[in-house]
């Protein structure tokens, strides 16, 4: 049925063309038959039929070049503008605009609202048509260095024409909404109407010499009308033959904007702000705006071939998307959009950083390209679009007023981390696989977001678990849903591999209790904890820190380690707290400034020293980086003190105590041996060359005991062999 009035209306159209006289009642059949597939606005199925056939309809249109060149016939009326608008006319030419080539998103603004005006219009007035298509053509002319926009719509009269072209900041699109308060159909054409200031054209004058606008009201029986102007203060106006309806501006490009009458230049402008204007846009006779507005479908209409050639589009993409978010709201904010996060982002391969990847659109007009105002930074990897209809622009439309900008991109953050949430409940296996591919993105977030929304971002989070296989991440509710009974803290290692973290000595006390640490293998993630410090209610502990308060914690046993819950003699347990201080106190005598203290450790461990309260290897290597310490031929950065747990209970700590007296140089070199070996423990020991030849002579001594008493034992063994042989003789 659609495409059968489609048909009739263009086979009256062809009939009107074909004719040189078309008589009134050919006109009135054509003009009845492409009405009649207007519907009243506020019915979904009715735009949809309206939309297909104006589809149909252009197809076959006929390019507005080939009309009869317009003709002033009438006398010209010369008229000045006022001063002031004068002064506003120089600002909105040199000053207004921050790129000359908004003047074509201007004008082409314009063009789809004088089309909206006469598509609404007729809902009520069957008598007013342009006898046209709804489109907009633009034409190039490098040969005439001229840009010419037309469009089929409204039109003005005589004296719209005065009124609207003559007075700057005076918007008949906002006259036209004003007029319309009340009216059945009118939200659906508000929410397509662009123009609201009254300056657009007149950014025409940035790039043209000279202005002619040839325009004609779509009411029956209206004249058309010349009005030119240069800009420097005055305009004429006169009556013009062969003006069709709507309204046709012709620039004369000035010799430095030359480059505004080649095609390439105008189809990508195009392309940049106004690919997704409601109504069909021609340069030179090719359709350039083809990509459909998907954020403005439902949800469930748009196809997933659809979203793939949209995002590509939008992300300058090959590859498809791995999440898709369709999001609209009508509070706090009128917003919609359609975000997308790619399989891969370029920064993993050593490539310069992102961009930010969305654009913000008002009413389907571009007012910022890939803007960093939308979106945190360290959402930079969402592609996409969102249209906001409550943005109060400034005149330039490219600024935005107040602290809307805030309140929408703190719903747009709060949505997308949402949003990213819900990803990893629905699959957690392929949100894992996002979070390898982007999770320097999320630590970036922990660390820069404020109070807030830090707690929400850190959801998002995935590490590493010693109650997991390797591979396997969790995040912190995971960890929290299985801690043990009274357990407070959070427990987490900061190291290069898993390897270093099951060997470290920090990590037994906490295997031999079964409490789970979550294992940190980047070097950021330890910024990650310092600026996160607590989950909930749970605190972020390294099991590196010094006196960690935990009841899951209290109590142990062990052959090697200081804590005992079994019964001991208390004359025993002072001689034994005795000598132990008596040893740290050696200890930090031996190593003087390299420590801070020296204290005899309470927890489990079988290795004889740990160092705690360092600074930790991230750190250590930012120090080293800005001090410029790590440059060829300089010292390495001199370690900050720390603080030495000592194993009284260790093999090495009590012969390294009886030989204290005998060799008191091999004892020093000893114990600077077992404090380097904490060092390298806790991953703050910058160069392990440097301990190298203390570990020879260590090694060579310990060679040369080992050679001399087997040499004794082999004595005493030949001794023992010649008595027992004399006893038989």
């Amino acid at each position: 049925m659609l495409r059968s009035l489609a048909r009739t209306a263009l086979a009256a159209k062809a009939g009107i063309n074909s004719s040189p006289v078309a008589t009134p009642a050919a006109k009135t059949f054509y003009s009845t038959a492409l009405r009649s597939t207007v519907v009243p606005a506020g019915r979904k199925t009715g735009h949809i039929a309206y939309n297909s056939i104006r589809s149909f309809a252009t197809e076959s249109s006929t390019p507005a070049d080939q009309e009869k060149e317009e003709k002033v016939i009438g006398e010209t009326k010369k008229k000045t503008f006022q001063a002031e608008t004068r002064k506003l006319l120089d600002i909105v030419t040199h000053s207004l605009y921050s790129e000359k080539e908004v003047f074509v998103r201007e004008l082409v603004s314009n063009a789809s609202d004088a089309l909206e005006k006469l598509r609404h219009s007729q809902l009520t007035d069957a008598s007013l048509d342009s006898g046209k298509p709804m489109e907009i053509h633009i034409s190039v002319d490098e040969a005439k260095n001229t840009f010419t926009i037309q469009d089929f719509g409204i039109g003005m009269t005589e004296e719209e024409a005065i009124s609207n072209l003559g007075t700057i900041a005076r918007s008949g699109s906002k006259a036209f909404l004003e007029n319309l308060e009340g009216e059945s159909g009118a939200a659906s054409t508000k929410d397509k109407i662009i123009g609201q200031f009254g300056v657009g054209f007149y950014s025409a004058f940035m790039v043209g010499s000279e202005i002619k606008v040839y325009t004609r009201s779509a009411t029956p029986g209206s004249k058309g009308y010349c009005w030119t102007s240069d800009g420097s203060g005055s305009y004429e106006i006169a009556e013009a033959e062969n003006v069709a309806v709507g309204t046709k501006i012709v620039i004369t490009l000035r010799d430095e904007c030359k480059e505004y009458a080649k095609e390439a230049v105008v189809e990508a402008i195009i392309k940049k702000y106004s690919n997704f204007v409601d109504y069909p846009v021609h340069l030179n006779s090719k359709k350039i705006n083809a990509v459909q507005p998907l954020w403005t479908k439902d949800k469930n209409e748009i196809t997933e071939q659809e979203h793939i050639e949209f995002y590509r589009y939008v992300a300058g993409a090959w590859d498809n998307p791995q999440y898709k978010l369709v999001y609209k709201t009508d509070s706090p904010l009128a917003i919609s959009s359609l975000l997308y996060i790619p399989q891969r982002h370029m920064e993993v391969l050593g490539m310069q950083r992102e961009e930010p990847g969305v654009s913000l659109y008002s009413r389907k007009v571009m007012i910022q390209a890939k803007s960093k105002a939308l979106l945190p930074e360290w959402l930079r990897f969402v592609k996409g679009v969102v249209d906001c209809e409550d943005l109060p622009l400034n005149v330039s439309r490219e600024l935005l007023q107040d602290q809307s900008l805030s309140k929408l991109r703190q719903v747009l953050t709060g949505r997308v981390i949402k949003w990213m949430e819900n990803e990893a409940k629905v699959d957690p296996k392929a949100y894992n696989h996002f979070f390898e591919e982007f999770g320097t993105f999320i630590k970036e977030g922990v660390c820069t977001e404020n109070e807030s929304t830090r707690p929400n971002v850190a959801k998002l989070l995935r590490y590493e678990s010693s109650a997991g296989a390797t591979g396997d991440v969790i995040s912190f509710k995971d960890y929290i849903d299985r801690m043990k009974t009274g357990q407070e803290n959070i427990y987490y290692s900061c190291v290069p591999k898993r390897k270093f973290a099951e060997e470290s000595p920090y990590f037994e006390e906490f295997k031999e209790k079964g409490i789970e640490v979550l294992f940190l293998y980047d070097t950021v993630d330890e910024f990650v904890v310092n600026n996160l410090r607590q989950v909930g209610q749970h605190k972020l502990v390294s099991i590196d820190a010094a006196d960690i308060k935990d009841p899951v914690l209290e109590g142990s046993s062990s052959k090697d380690g200081a804590k005992d819950d079994k019964k001991e003699d208390p004359i025993a347990k002072e001689e034994a707290k005795l000598e132990g201080e008596s040893i740290a106190e050696w200890f930090r005598d031996t190593l003087g400034m390299q420590v801070r203290k020296v204290d005899v450790s309470k927890r489990h461990m079988s290795h004889p020293a740990v160092v705690t309260e360092h600074d930790s290897p991230a750190v250590r290597k930012m120090m080293a980086m800005m001090s410029g310490a790590a440059k060829v031929g300089e010292d390495n950065l001199p370690p900050t003190p720390t603080n030495l747990e000592i194993n009284i209970h260790h093999p090495i700590i009590k012969k390294l105590w009886s030989v204290k007296n005998q060799d008191p140089a091999f004892a020093r070199q000893v114990a600077e041996q077992i404090y380097d070996n904490a060092l390298i423990a806790a991953g703050v020991l910058d160069d392990p060359r440097s301990m190298l030849k203390r570990l020879n002579t260590i090694m060579e001594a310990s060679l040369t005991a080992s050679a001399s008493s087997k040499s004794k034992d082999t004595v005493m063994q030949s001794k023992k062999i010649e008595v027992v042989e004399g006893e038989k003789v």
